[in-house]
């Protein structure tokens, strides 16, 4: 594969260089990866962190970036995967160094590149930025200065460490939008491209009910997911909170991102089928919601169901359903769970708490996993479908321009409450949250660690979708997923449900211990001739490549079925012994049979001729078989006398050694004896003393009860995991005290100003006010006297009608 460098990328040469600047094409070396200036140069080690990081990113096709923290630069880097070696990843050197117009201001601990190349998100602990790789990029020397810009200085700011951005992740159907998980529990989404300040999509997360919360650790957010390609996963969010429970909002699109329309009438003409032809009125109201959301998001939708108009892709309008919020389903439930138990399958496999979460689509199935502290992985799979869920009577905050068009909204959304009865009933369109089938739980065998335990990053493989990269403290591990309930089935394949593969690729452990972090960069790539590689950088720089295999992972073991004899122990020890005589000789001459004589042969004298042939006989057949036999063995003894010699040599050198350790050994025996002497008094003062302690009043203590024993585990539960949630829970309210604080302050300075600006006024028109009142007073009293005159003119025309004998006035 050859790659064609533009030539706005190669500046002109200067006077001064440096050895990791971009130079003219005719400089540029194809090096080895792990060799490239960038990583083969002797660095200091980047600060540990906390959190896991990740300084590496890939374009998906031949650039790789690498962000150097010491100069606060991005490095990128043309690859050539799989030339002139099928198995070789070369890089360009010198790399391009692109630098930020403006300083972060924060230390990047991971960063992420968008859908088509052009943005690359810089992620710190509570504060994020966008560079712009292309566009409007000038030069200043040899190095490229690229527009930087914040992402919602507003929200996410170093002034206050009380909000921290647990996860922020590009839109995979925009370029544009991100996605942002805060510790206030809120999931915000920005539009860069038409406001980087303020957030288009706001959703307030409520996973419980105020006031029915048993733990912290159920209300704090840890990490989320963006859904897959697959119905309405693509219209979902998948957000893990820290107990491990799993919450899902649906639907949830960018304004203005775009959508395969095939994939649109798929669920559109489902909606149809299964929803609003369903003889349940629940069902029935759920589809006619979601049909309704869908025409109003995509108008071309209908016209395209009628028409039959080829568009390829949709735009996503700007839309909210007035009077309603989407609902947070969850937490998803394992099947066949009893309602007694915990409504997010906690497993008992799993310690501490959940640190990272993965949603990964694999064929046709949509697989789930949740790190947690303790070094387990939980893998699951969705059990059926989503759909999209409302809560009718609760408008969203709408925020709109001059002609009506939505800029923004913001809701709350909560759980529905789902009696048993309909939890039970698992048919489409009813508001069940999608249950979880569970596949495995993985043990990645880390050391156990007192303090807060491992954080674990997870990574799906960019070529094959079954398999699955954990990093953490001790190295890389990878997961192969043998099983898949949904793809099995479609494929007609009856297979067993077989465990994960779990493979270690990358050990950082030195004598199996796993301190500190040890890797700051990671990622996948493969090319499209089906290579596939892992690429790993230390925290002191140094580059890991390692090649995967990909064809034969998922194929079957194939065992073989014939049997073999065993061998006794005795028997391979006796074949491994070099044969000196062979068996023929040991077991001794054959034995000789005698003809049989005949009765008259008794009786025959030995120097008659019958006796003497006879004789002559019994001579031959002896000779044959004793001399022969002795002429083997003298054969056999002369050609093995080297070997013999030398196996006499061997055991008289080993005698000697061994002479010589008894010798040593004896000059230790009387160092040994006082070692023992030393060893015995020990143990005797030990028991003495061990003695003692039992008598004293404080060893006579019972062992904790049952209901202590819990006691003392939720404790260390709590300690574990309950302060930190509680601890953020705090920090985050703290920040909405301090906003609201802010704008309260704001609103009466204001109010101040206004008055300010109305005291000199005041009197002139308090001198006005009352003249105008004095004349009203004026026009009030003549108009009263006008009125009593004319009331008493009516009453006496009153009286002459009815009395006719009065004469009139």
């Amino acid at each position: 594969m050859r790659i064609t460098l533009d030539p706005s990328s190669d500046p002109t040469p200067q006077p001064k260089r440096s050895p990791l600047s971009l130079t003219p094409k005719d400089e540029l070396e194809w090096v080895p990866l792990p060799k490239h200036p960038l990583f083969s140069t002797s660095r200091a080690a980047a600060p540990s962190s906390a959190s896991a990081r990740n300084l590496l990113a890939w374009d998906g096709a031949c650039r790789l970036y690498f962000w150097d923290h010491h100069a606060n630069s991005l490095h990128r880097l043309s690859l050539r995967l799989g030339d002139p070696d099928p198995t070789s990843v070369l890089a360009s050197s010198p790399s391009k160094v692109l630098q930020a117009d403006v300083e972060p201001g924060f230390d990047v601990e991971r960063i992420s590149i968008n859908k088509n190349g052009t943005a690359m998100l810089l992620l710190g602990s509570n504060r994020l930025s966008v560079m712009y790789l292309y566009g409007r990029a000038s030069k200043k020397d040899v190095n490229l200065i690229c527009r930087t810009i914040a992402v919602g200085p507003e929200t996410y700011s170093s002034r206050s460490n009380n909000i921290r951005v647990l996860q922020a992740l590009w839109h995979p159907y925009s370029d544009t939008h991100l996605g942002i998980l805060s510790s206030d529990s809120v999931f915000r989404i920005f539009n860069l491209a038409v406001d980087p300040l303020l957030p288009e999509q706001e959703y307030y997360l409520q996973p419980v009910e105020p006031g029915r919360s048993r733990n912290a650790s159920s209300v704090c957010p840890v990490d989320f997911s963006f859904g897959g390609e697959h119905l309405w996963d693509r219209f979902s969010v998948f957000i893990s909170f820290s107990d491990g429970a799993i919450f899902v909002l649906c639907p949830v699109v960018p304004f203005g991102s775009l959508f395969k329309c095939e994939s649109l009438l798929e669920i559109y003409n489902d909606a149809h089928t299964f929803g609003l032809k369903s003889t349940n009125s629940l069902a029935a109201s759920n589809s006619k919601l979601a049909i309704s959301w869908l025409e109003a998001t995509f108008p071309e939708l209908q016209n395209q169901e009628a028409e039959g108009d080829n568009h390829s892709l949709l735009r996503a309008n700007a839309y909210a359903i007035f009077d309603a919020s989407l609902v947070f389903q969850g937490p998803l439930r394992r099947v066949g769970q009893g309602q007694n138990e915990d409504s997010f399958g906690h497993s008992v496999e799993c310690e501490g708490r959940a640190v990272s979460f993965l949603y990964n689509l694999a064929s046709k199935d949509s697989i789930l996993v949740t790190a947690w502290s303790g070094g387990q992985l939980q893998i699951d799979a969705l059990a059926d479908e989503i759909q999209p869920l409302w809560t009718v009577g609760s408008p969203p905050r709408l925020r709109v321009d001059s002609r009506d068009q939505i800029l923004g909204l913001a809701m709350i959304c909560e759980p529905a409450a789902i009696d048993r009865l309909e939890r039970l009933d698992h048919g489409a369109w009813l508001g069940n949250p999608p249950p979880l089938l569970r596949l495995a739980i993985v043990d990645l065998a880390l050391p156990r660690r007192a303090e807060s335990g491992y954080s674990i990053s997870l990574f799906s493989d960019t070529l094959m979708t079954e398999r699955i990269y954990s990093l953490h403290d001790g190295g890389i591990d990878s997961i192969v997923l043998h099983f898949l309930p949904f793809t099995c089935q479609t494929n007609g394949k009856d297979d067993t449900m077989r465990t994960p593969s779990v493979h270690p690729v990358l050990n950082t452990c030195q004598s199996g211990c796993t301190s500190e972090p040890s890797l700051c960069g990671f990622l996948s790539l493969s090319d499209s001739f089906g290579y596939s590689w892992i690429v790993a950088v230390t925290l002191s720089q140094e580059c890991v490549v390692l090649e995967m295999k990909t064809w034969d992972l998922l194929l079957p073991v194939s065992i073989d079925t014939e049997k073999k004899p065993i061998q006794a122990e005795g028997e391979s020890k006796e074949r491994e012994k070099p044969t000196i005589i062979s068996k023929e000789l040991l077991s001794g001459p054959k034995e000789v049979l005698v003809p049989q004589a005949a009765p008259s042969l008794r009786s025959v004298a030995s120097d008659s001729i019958e006796g003497r042939s006879t004789l002559h006989q019994y001579f031959k057949l002896f000779h044959e078989t004793y001399v022969e036999y002795a002429h083997k063995v003298y054969l056999e003894l002369k050609h093995h006398a080297p070997q013999l010699n030398k196996i006499i040599n061997d055991q008289h050198s080993r005698l000697g050694d061994a002479q010589q350790k008894l010798l040593k050994v004896e000059e230790k025996e009387s160092l040994l004896q006082k070692r023992i002497e030393r060893v015995t008094q020990m143990h005797h003062s030990l028991e003495e003393r061990l003695r003692r302690l039992r008598n004293l009043p404080c060893a006579n203590k019972k062992p904790l009860s049952r209901a202590e024993r819990q006691f003392k585990s939720e404790l260390d539960h709590f300690r574990a995991v309950e302060l930190d949630a509680l601890h953020s829970s705090v920090d985050a309210l703290n920040e909405r005290l301090r906003r609201h604080m802010q704008a309260s302050t704001n609103a009466s300075r204001q109010q101040q100003r206004i008055a300010g600006k109305k005291v000199g006024a005041g009197k002139d028109q308090m001198s006005m006010l009352k003249s105008s009142l004095e004349k009203l007073t004026l026009v009030n009293t003549e108009n009263s006297k006008k009125v009593k005159l004319v009331e008493s003119t009516l009453k006496s025309k009153e009286k002459s009608s009815r009395d006719p004998s009065l004469p009139l006035l």
